[in-house]
């Protein structure tokens, strides 16, 4: 969540099924936020197999607002370039078989709207103080296949939109580290037999925030 120019953000964030997320944001600008987001997922099982790679790109707009200017809005524009595959698998008395393999390559467009709070109020924990901030992210992406394989064979592409909810919470440990929980899900708004919403997101990460101006414990810029 960018709050003022020069302003740098940075964050890992690890799923319990294996997805790998890294995202950044910096601000050239006073009120102009750039993104920049990964991810990889390898989640290898005794009947299904699915691995995933994703990499997005953004431009948007920021602004913060409220009494004590520690709330903060933020409105982007993006693209995506990604890939997947599953492969379905049933145990014989030969061995493991593979029964259907799908390999996708995908486009991605998306806006996302961004609010949060930051250092609302304070954990107590181990006779320390520990901020907390919370927000919502709520993001509309299409994504369109551009290129489907089922089993080798050329398969008809699909779209879809997306709408995804998320809410989190942040656990600051210094002005510039902070432990992060992600709670989300996503909705698919077209039928599709493929091409379809995937189940609802928990995550726990690391963020780090430097440079642009210090928010102290109150939330009002320091001096």
């Amino acid at each position: 969540m960018l709050s003022s120019k020069g302003e740098l953000n940075a964050a890992g964030h690890t799923t319990l099924k294996g997805n790998v997320s890294v995202n950044a944001a910096y601000a050239p600008g006073e009120h102009f936020g750039i993104l920049l987001n990964g991810s990889v997922m390898n989640n290898n099982r005794a009947r299904k197999d699915f691995n995933h790679n994703l990499i997005e790109t953004g431009l948007g707009y920021f602004d913060t607002f409220g009494p004590e200017n520690n709330r903060i809005l933020e409105i982007y524009l993006g693209l995506g370039k990604g890939n997947s595959e599953r492969v379905y698998k049933d145990k014989t008395s030969a061995g493991i078989v593979t029964e259907d393999r799908q390999e996708t390559n995908f486009n991605k467009t998306f806006i996302q709207v961004n609010y949060s709070s930051k250092r609302k109020q304070d954990l107590k924990l181990f006779g320390a103080r520990f901020p907390l901030n919370y927000g919502t992210a709520l993001r509309i992406s299409h994504v369109k296949m551009t290129d489907f394989k089922r089993n080798d064979i050329d398969q008809i592409k699909e779209d879809n939109i997306f709408l995804e909810p998320v809410f989190f919470t942040r656990m600051a440990l210094s002005n510039a580290v902070q432990i992060q929980y992600t709670s989300g899900s996503n909705f698919g708004l077209k039928n599709r037999k493929f091409l379809t919403a995937g189940n609802s997101v928990f995550s726990l990460g690391l963020v780090i925030n430097v440079g642009g101006r210090d928010m102290g414990v109150s939330g009002q810029p320091m001096p």
